[in-house]
């Protein structure tokens, strides 16, 4: 078998420009580049595909769960392979295992399961995204106030030590629970800081980017909102230009109208870009589904608790992708953009991931011409077909 393979047959978007008649070209699990279909090397084990189009791999910066597995109810490396493979049918093939706010036990296993699956290598694992315990009660979202609380300086040491044994970490704080200090002290260490479920005003979420945050997590949701004499986290993240943001793409939880307010007030070079924020359901037929010990049920495309409030969300990437493209309005090509390349600029992985210059990770996507996921690759290997 030839260490170099090439895929032909599909329109090309390199996550900058489209390609036609072209192959893309992948040896040793990265890019190459893409080349006339009629330059493909003498030698090169092609893969001839019937028309559609390959599109750089998915990145979800947000992934409570999948294949029946919420991350919180088991935090261990079998889990994390589970969610992996349940997301490869939409698309994503990078993902963050997100933990919801739970006690210093659970995020004791979840790093270690992070950590085992870094050693690993388990494909379409990007590393850990721990959101909460450190938030605000009056912005809680689904997690349990009975688990929030401040930063100790255990906490503070843990997260540390995470990072040093993993690919990437992106934590979520409230801007008014995390000081500062401890913002900057997690920032040098390489950790990505996202404000969230924080109901601060403009100038404490101000302080904590100024401090090295960088990231909003889901837009709109669980934030203190934008208003005429105190703009607040979301009033923060747009009017900052290199903070960048997740945003929930359903229709549900953040209203088109809104999404289209954000995008035209959203200045580079921080770009809006979409997570699912997805729990156990994906991929499977499940109706109902447990965090810290409340029931959430699924009904009319949204995950809720029996009061009412969203618990993550019932959404794969490739329909966040087809709802910005076909209710929002977008250009294909930029709502992929929002799938792949900017939360890879988010993450600061973008010079390998979220495209498919030369040196890129050769993750990538098969899409039919109606964007349905017709096979996936990650560094150059099939993993899904349909």
């Amino acid at each position: 078998m030839s260490d170099l393979l090439a895929v032909t047959g599909a329109r090309i978007f390199d996550g900058h420009d489209w390609h036609d008649h072209a192959a893309l070209l992948v040896e040793f699990g990265h890019v190459s580049g893409i080349v006339a279909s009629s330059a493909i090397p003498d030698g090169a084990e092609t893969v001839h595909l019937d028309g559609g189009m390959l599109v750089p791999g998915f990145i979800d910066l947000q992934v409570n769960g999948g294949g029946g597995v919420l991350f919180n109810n088991d935090p261990s490396l079998d889990a994390i392979r589970t969610i992996c493979a349940a997301h490869w049918q939409f698309g994503t093939t990078a993902l963050l295992p997100t933990l919801i706010t739970d006690t210093v036990e659970v995020n004791v296993a979840a790093i270690a399961a992070g950590k085992a699956a870094a050693l690993g290598g388990v494909p379409g694992f990007l590393g850990l995204h721990l959101e909460g315990p450190h938030l605000s009660v009056a912005r809680k979202g689904t997690h349990d106030p009975a688990l929030i609380r401040p930063m100790d300086d255990s906490d503070l040491q843990r997260l540390l030590g995470a990072r040093a044994a993993l690919p990437n970490l992106l934590v979520t704080v409230a801007a008014e629970t995390v000081s500062p200090q401890q913002i900057e002290r997690l920032a040098k260490a390489g950790i990505i800081v996202s404000i969230g479920h924080s109901d601060a005003p403009l100038s404490t979420a101000a302080k904590a980017f100024d401090a090295g945050a960088t990231m909003a997590t889901h837009l709109f949701n669980a934030m203190s909102q934008l208003g005429n004499r105190e703009p607040g986290v979301v009033g923060a993240v747009l009017a900052t230009d290199r903070i960048h943001a997740g945003l929930i793409a359903d229709g549900i939880h953040v209203h088109p109208a809104a999404i289209q307010i954000a995008l035209r007030a959203k200045a580079g070079p921080g770009r809006i870009f979409l997570v699912t924020d997805a729990m156990s359901q994906t991929g499977t037929e499940l109706e109902t589904l447990t965090l810290n010990g409340r029931t959430i049920t699924r009904a009319k495309g949204a995950l809720r608790l029996a009061d009412g409030t969203l618990a993550g969300a019932d959404l794969d990437m490739i329909d966040a992708v087809e709802f910005m493209h076909t209710q929002i309005g977008l250009p294909l090509e930029e709502a992929l953009r929002m799938a792949a390349l900017y939360p890879a600029e988010a993450l600061g992985i973008n010079e390998t991931h979220g495209h498919l210059k030369p040196a890129a990770v050769a993750s990538f996507l098969h899409l039919s011409e109606t964007r349905q996921v017709q096979s996936t690759w990650i560094a150059g290997h099939q993993v899904w077909r349909a």
